[in-house]
């Protein structure tokens, strides 16, 4: 990928090439590319597929931090 982007793959949405961009500290989903049939995706998912690669990356502290957090 692009310098600052990181593409995820889900369990849960298999067929799916998710694209994290980074911003300051933190990723966030930038794009969805599917490679069959194109589902909804739900917010929730959206947050918890963003809370766990920011997880895993070691920028979970600057997830949790961000101005839209709640």
């Amino acid at each position: 990928m692009r310098r600052n982007q990181v593409k995820g793959f889900f369990d849960c949405f298999p067929e799916a090439n998710i694209i994290f961009k980074r911003i300051k500290n933190y990723y966030f989903i930038h794009s969805v590319e599917w490679g069959g049939n194109p589902q909804v995706i739900a917010e929730q998912q959206l947050e918890e597929m963003e809370y766990l690669l920011n997880q895993e990356m070691g920028f979970l502290h600057g997830y949790l931090q961000r101005k839209s957090a709640d």
